[in-house]
């Protein structure tokens, strides 16, 4: 069996073999890929290290006895970080997932990961259903058990964006649609004929608020302030699920990282442009996490028995709001020496929003997903921020 280094582009079969790349990392381990012409062709790929085996075997005789062609791809895409796939990824036995808020960012990126398994997906969507891959629902008011019955895994996402000036009637609609949504889904969860294994709900690393310094766990307290407050009864509402027999992970959402919205998607224009520049000070602590990090983490929730209660989805490595100015400008190879004053923010956003979402220090730490098992891909900013807009 020889072996030779090559690019993707120097591989012959480059469209079926960046196909099943693109699948794997997605989680689909060796598979038949969906275009080959040769139905007795498999695929199979593999980590090591920063290097990718591809190992294409294909069958010429019906004794069996297949031939090996073996080539390695070299990790040289994202310096510093060896993809990994995620362990958790097709092996939970899933049919039916459900899953709400599906059209934002984390959801596009699940609705993918779950495509590639071959996963029924139905989302509960706002409005009319438009097919059978849809249920219609008012997260504030009460949902019928048989529409939520027969689940394997259930995924909450949905929420009103926090961005923007927060107004009292912006306040409630953050609320409700947090606490009453999540109350009205748990127990139409708790009172269905076929209950789900597993409800993964949504929170956010705004439960521990305003924290300077201090290295928070799942274990610290809540904080202080509006996130904090609407984050721990978004939690308690939930509970409902878990007292009937569902067991319900709690996933507190660090900062996402996607070119596709949220804040880094908001910030790539200025920084483009070389209007980029920290906010305030520019030391309080930003806990950040990949898509494919959370995407991965949420497929691990699912299968690991061990978690239950909130999850903190993090990478390991926070770093203050300075660096990550930098190492976003130096991604982009562009400076940043615009910074944002605080009392700039304040106005543009008034004061309690610009406080608790963009000035507030959180260092988060994902203790309890690292301890069950899980493997980030990204635990670096650098190669992270290079992953997706270098």
């Amino acid at each position: 069996m020889a072996r030779t280094t090559r690019t993707l582009a120097e591989i012959s079969q480059v469209a079926l073999l960046a196909d099943s790349l693109q699948q794997f990392i997605r989680g689909g381990g060796g598979y038949r890929p969906p275009a080959v012409k040769n139905p007795d062709t498999m695929l199979i790929l593999e980590w090591s290290g920063a290097t990718v085996h591809i190992v294409m075997m294909a069958w010429a005789d019906p004794s069996g006895k297949p031939i090996l062609v073996q080539r390695e791809l070299s990790g040289e895409e994202h310096p510093g970080e060896a993809p990994v796939p995620h362990a958790g990824f097709g092996r939970h036995g899933l049919q039916r997932v459900l899953i709400t808020g599906a059209s934002g960012p984390i959801g596009s990126a699940l609705l993918a990961s779950f495509t590639a398994q071959n996963t029924q997906v139905v989302r509960l969507v706002r409005g009319q259903a438009s097919s059978a891959a849809q249920i219609s629902w008012d997260p504030l008011t009460a949902l019928s058990p048989a529409a939520v019955s027969g689940f394997d895994a259930v995924i909450h996402l949905a929420g009103e964006s926090v961005v923007g000036r927060w107004t009292d009637a912006k306040k409630k609609a953050i609320r409700e649609s947090r606490v009453l949504g999540t109350r009205n889904l748990a127990a139409a969860l708790a009172r269905s004929e076929a209950k789900p294994r597993v409800l993964v709900c949504a929170s956010a690393v705004g439960f521990y608020g305003n924290r300077g310094e201090e290295v928070l766990r799942e274990e610290s307290p809540i904080g202080r302030g509006f996130l904090p407050e609407v984050c721990g009864e978004w939690e308690d509402a939930s509970r409902i699920a878990a007292e009937a027999g569902i067991r319900t992970v709690n996933i507190r959402i660090g900062l996402v990282l996607t070119p596709k919205g949220g804040a880094l998607g908001k910030m790539l224009t200025p920084f483009t442009l070389g209007l980029g520049g920290r906010m305030g000070l520019g030391r309080q602590w930003m806990s950040w996490i990949h898509v494919d990090d959370i995407v991965g983490a949420i497929h691990h929730a699912i299968g690991a028995e061990s978690l239950a209660g909130p999850v903190n989805l993090v990478a390991p490595n926070p770093v203050r709001n300075a660096e990550f100015t930098k190492v976003l400008a130096s991604v982009l190879r562009r400076p940043a020496f615009f910074p944002v004053p605080a009392f700039a923010l304040r106005l543009a956003f008034g004061k309690q929003a610009a406080e608790e979402m963009l000035l507030a220090s959180q260092r988060v730490q994902p203790g309890k997903l690292g301890a069950s098992g899980y493997t980030f891909r990204f635990r670096e900013l650098r190669a992270a921020l290079q992953n997706l807009v270098g």
